[in-house]
């Protein structure tokens, strides 16, 4: 089982230039937990759920994709809200509402992982965001060293909410230690370290404890940085972009369904990752996020349509 540990957020996206919205499920770890049951993995989701419509949306939204929410905890907060904004560009913008609200409210000893978990995922407002975040850094560290499990994480910067990159970096880089596998978004770390190239700087995260990094660069595609010295980067898919509304978030359940599949949940097959096998890796989880950015919304694709894509690259033309 793969678990995401993280928040939900209901995104209230703009019509008309604003003159009205639609309610989306969403939040990134949400995401990412919905992307890995459409690819057939058994997936749960631990979170904090408050009650009220927008929960119980996000509670269907979940349980209709398969996620199992049996360790996920019943909240009496409102739960987070997003205003997102579509630019011309097709790229989202964000308004988060974020005071006092479900997700960051972890209670001792709490989040309590699935036994049977192999590989755990979290990142994004959750996982920097007081006070659940430093107990959601606690869980991860002993899922990593008392349990032996594959450790995940994306921070999924926002800078609205982080402020200042010299105060963000600390909480970011707490989990460098803790986690063997690290996504980031080219964006999130021209913020962090401004004048930094982002692949040199996840070449430093590298040097700091994961085993792999994985840097996502848009229609530049991405780059992989393995503790062996290899620098593997693949191109972008040609596709048609509705949006790009969880994109991020489909490439990392694209990248950990491949390491599961090509049998790389064990930690330590992370580190001697060859590079071919990597490009293999780095491929599926580009294909499942450009198949999402064709759809509107955070609407990741099934297991069927990535196999389809991707035979259909293989045919000769």
């Amino acid at each position: 089982m793969i678990t995401v540990v993280g928040e939900s957020v209901v995104d209230l996206v703009s019509q008309d230039g604003g003159r009205s919205y639609i309610a989306h499920p969403g939040g990134s770890p949400l995401n990412v937990a919905i992307g890995l049951a459409r690819l057939g993995r058994p997936t749960a989701f631990v979170a904090r759920l408050s009650g009220g419509t927008p929960g119980q949306l996000l509670r269907e939204h979940a349980r209709a994709n398969g996620v199992d929410l049996s360790w996920s905890v019943p909240a009496r907060e409102p739960a987070t809200l997003a205003l997102v904004q579509i630019d011309e560009a097709r790229q989202p913008t964000y308004d988060l509402y974020v005071e006092g609200t479900a997700d960051w409210q972890w209670q001792d000893a709490e989040p309590r992982l699935p036994p049977r978990t192999r590989v755990v995922h979290a990142g994004s407002l959750a996982a920097w965001t007081p006070p659940g975040g430093d107990r959601i850094a606690v869980a991860l560290a002993r899922a990593r060293t008392e349990d032996g499990m594959l450790v995940s994480f994306d921070p999924n910067v926002r800078p609205a909410l982080l402020g200042d990159p010299a105060a963000a970096r600390p909480l970011v880089e707490r989990y460098l230690a803790i986690a063997h596998v690290v996504k980031a978004s080219e964006e999130d770390l021209r913020w962090l370290y401004p004048g930094e190239e982002p692949v040199q700087a996840a070449a430093r995260w590298l040097a700091a404890g994961p085993d792999l990094v994985v840097v996502t660069r848009g229609g530049e595609g991405c780059a992989g940085l393995t503790r062996g010295g290899d620098v593997v980067r693949r191109p972008a898919l040609g596709t048609h972009v509705e949006d790009t509304v969880g994109a991020g978030d489909a490439f990392t359940a694209g990248l950990l369904d491949a390491l599961v599949r090509d049998g790389h949940a064990d930690p330590r097959s992370i580190r001697d990752l060859p590079g071919a096998a990597l490009a293999g890796v780095l491929d599926h989880a580009a294909t499942v996020a450009a198949l999402t950015c064709e759809r509107a919304g955070a609407d990741p694709p099934t297991r069927e349509a990535v196999a389809v894509r991707a035979g259909a690259r293989r045919v000769p033309r």
